[in-house]
């Protein structure tokens, strides 16, 4: 007769496998040899003795044991059976001397089946055991071009320095950016002190997560923890007590279900078109009211930085819209002592109600403050970030490099068209890219070469100027105060002389006005454009003013009436006129994109590679100087080409270290600053 731990086994087995068909699941164990035959395998490597996490243990490697246990591992044979027999010797064996033997099973995709030891498994899932001991063997995939299998080749590179398989995630770029967390450098290998630390939060962290109804999320303990990592230092992670993670994750807990989910409508594309809120709130906020305090936080002074001049412009233009209805102050962190969470902190203690941190890079720190004062209105200038706690802008400067693309191509005399750029980064992409589908409007044959400035090892740009017969180039979008020359812009090198042509401009004074203005009148919820969503990101293109494309006089009258006209067309369809619509291709001939649609607007943001008609490549993170790779924040993409080569060399996809939008001019030969944001 069976034990009643039987009994209570095999009733959770049946309650799993009627849910399993309920849902329409295979209800059994699902066996590894039937999944292998339809994945194509790379090479088997033998792992020796594992610590397995028993919830990683999904199946077995033969089908010929799978029918007796339902997917929850929980039997499914007789009581009356030898296999419930059996399974009760077994709990009698853990219950007096501790299961101790390892089990043999495979590993594949970071999930374990089972060749022999499914019986302890049951059991010790059963009484809820963390772990098991087995002699482990992989199996590893040819890479592919998917989520799924660029986040499993970046945990093998994990897994060869950490010796750590419990902690899984979502998205790639995960694992990289949990080594960086760390202070680790990659191929550096964990002592026991590491594995030991490391695995006592992780434990710790993921059964907060559960308790709080994190497994009801769309993300897995180890995306909320790089989240937690993102926010405070390992350190100071470290520091805190059980109950004081408790209150971080009671806090951030709200901002963690839209980490998995990439449906969520969070881009504002356009200022309503009226600002005012409702009656009440007009008569309750009035603009006569009381004086409203606003800091603006930049990382250099505008004298040494086009990005902060702008900002800067933007902020004496609403102190003069809103006069004594106002107060501002500008903070530098280049002038204080103080690292930039502690300087947030500073300017929240000194009362000011709405603070702008007008660099990417300050993004963590500032979700962090918004995060822990509620009562303060945080923005950053940053693009497509998910977070409802802060809220986020910028502008779609593709726009007017597409426009600015049509008069290149126009313009050029050999179908040859310089492009200088920064750092690798999402904004750039897009920009180079509608650059170049601009340029190849008006001229077919046009050919952009592109140059970096942030490469360790690059040539002068007048090198490649004189090398290609180079006239036309698209340079430096932002100049400082007191900057000479004229090499900024659209320009053309004519007899020896620099002649502008036109220069995209960021107008941040009429973002600030919207802004405040509507936090004056009290609408700054109330708007069909943020009400319906709950992260909200501006991205404003030119038809809402924050951005232009400014033209010379010494453009050829047909040419600048072409682009007069292009202009009026965006404007006036906004969002709907998209240079990426339609079939595009890549630079090696593979098309994207459909002949009838668009490309949707987190694609555009997001975009990490190259159109034809461009001459250049997508730099690495090794390719990049140094001083460039310091300023680098904490975020990783893979490009196509690093998934092709690996794909055709066999070999685990390589990780591309870049940021989204953050960037400073690089080193003092090549200044570049079209995105010092």
């Amino acid at each position: 007769m069976a034990s009643d731990d039987y009994k209570k086994a095999l009733k959770m087995g049946k309650a799993a496998y009627r849910r399993a068909l309920s849902r329409g699941e295979y209800p059994y164990l699902p066996a590894l040899d039937a999944i292998l035959t339809q994945a194509e395998m790379k090479t088997e490597e033998s792992l020796g003795l594992v610590n397995i996490p028993l919830d990683q243990i999904v199946g077995t490697k033969t089908e010929g044991r799978q029918n007796s246990f339902a997917n929850n591992f929980m039997p499914l044979m007789p009581e009356y059976s030898e296999f419930a027999r059996k399974w009760d010797g077994v709990v009698d064996y853990h219950m007096n001397q501790g299961i101790g033997d390892p089990i043999v099973c495979y590993e594949f995709m970071n999930k374990f089946y089972v060749l022999e030891g499914n019986k302890r498994v049951s059991v010790l899932k059963y009484f809820g055991v963390d772990s098991i001991e087995g002699t482990v063997t992989r199996e590893i995939p040819y890479p592919q071009d998917t989520p799924e299998s660029r986040v499993y080749f970046e945990f093998l590179d994990f897994y060869k320095d950490s010796q750590v398989n419990y902690i899984w995630f979502t998205q790639p770029g995960s694992f990289p950016k949990l080594t960086l967390a760390l202070k680790k450098k990659p191929g550096e290998k964990w002592t026991d002190e590491d594995k030991e630390n490391f695995r006592s939060l992780y434990t710790e962290f993921s059964g907060l997560f559960k308790d709080k109804g994190g497994d009801k999320l769309k993300i897995t303990a180890g995306d909320a923890l790089l989240f937690y990592l993102s926010l405070y230092s390992y350190k100071e992670i470290q520091a805190k007590s059980h109950s004081e993670k408790a209150k971080d994750l009671d806090r951030i807990f709200k901002e963690l279900p839209a980490l998995g989910d990439e449906t969520q409508e969070s881009l504002v594309f356009k200022p309503e078109a009226a600002s005012g809120g409702s009656v009440l709130n007009r008569i309750l906020h009035p603009l006569g009211g009381k004086t409203l305090r606003i800091a603006f936080i930049h990382d250099r002074r505008m004298s040494e930085s086009g990005w902060t001049y702008g900002h800067e412009l933007g902020r004496m233009h609403v102190e003069d819209v809103f006069g004594d209805r106002i107060q501002t102050a500008a903070y530098f962190l280049q002038d204080d002592e103080r690292d930039i969470a502690e300087l947030i902190d500073a300017v929240i203690q000194d009362g000011y109600e709405i603070i702008f941190t007008a660099n990417q890079k300050f993004l963590a720190a500032s979700l962090k403050a918004a995060i822990e004062h509620p009562e303060v209105k945080i923005l950053n200038c940053s693009v497509g970030q998910p977070h409802n706690s802060i809220r986020t802008y910028y502008g779609r400067l593709f726009e007017a490099k597409y426009l600015a693309g049509m008069i290149a191509g126009a313009m050029t005399e050999n179908e040859k068209i310089a492009y200088r750029a920064n750092f690798p980064i999402y904004g750039t992409m897009a920009e180079i890219n509608a650059f170049a589908l601009g340029a190849r409007m008006t001229n077919p044959r046009a050919q952009v070469y592109l140059h970096w400035d942030s490469l360790k090892d690059h040539e002068h740009l007048s090198d490649l100027l004189d090398r290609e017969d180079i006239s036309v180039v698209s340079g430096n979008d932002m100049i400082r105060p007191g900057q000479e020359g004229s090499a900024y812009g659209l320009f053309i090198r004519k007899d020896g002389k620099t002649v502008n042509l036109a220069a995209p401009i960021w107008n941040w004074g009429r973002f600030y006005e919207r802004i405040i203005s509507d936090i004056l009148q009290g609408s700054w919820d109330s708007g069909d454009d943020v009400k319906s969503r709950n992260a909200v990101n501006y991205w404003w293109g030119i038809s809402s003013g924050i951005i232009d494309l400014v033209l010379s006089g010494n453009l050829p009258r047909g040419v600048r009436r072409f682009a007069d006209v292009m202009r009026g067309r965006i404007v006036e369809e906004d969002w709907l006129l998209n240079p990426f619509a339609g079939k595009l291709f890549l630079q090696d001939g593979r098309a994207i994109g459909t002949d009838t649609g668009a490309l949707p607007a987190q694609e555009v943001i997001t975009m990490n590679y190259l159109l034809e008609g461009i001459i250049g490549s997508v730099p690495s993170l090794d390719e990049l100087n140094q001083e460039s790779r310091d300023r680098i924040a904490m975020q990783q993409i893979i490009t196509p080409e690093s998934v092709n080569a690996a794909t055709a060399k066999h070999t685990p996809v390589q990780v591309v270290e870049k940021v989204i939008m953050t960037s400073e001019e690089p080193p003092k030969e090549a200044a570049s600053e079209e995105h010092d944001a």
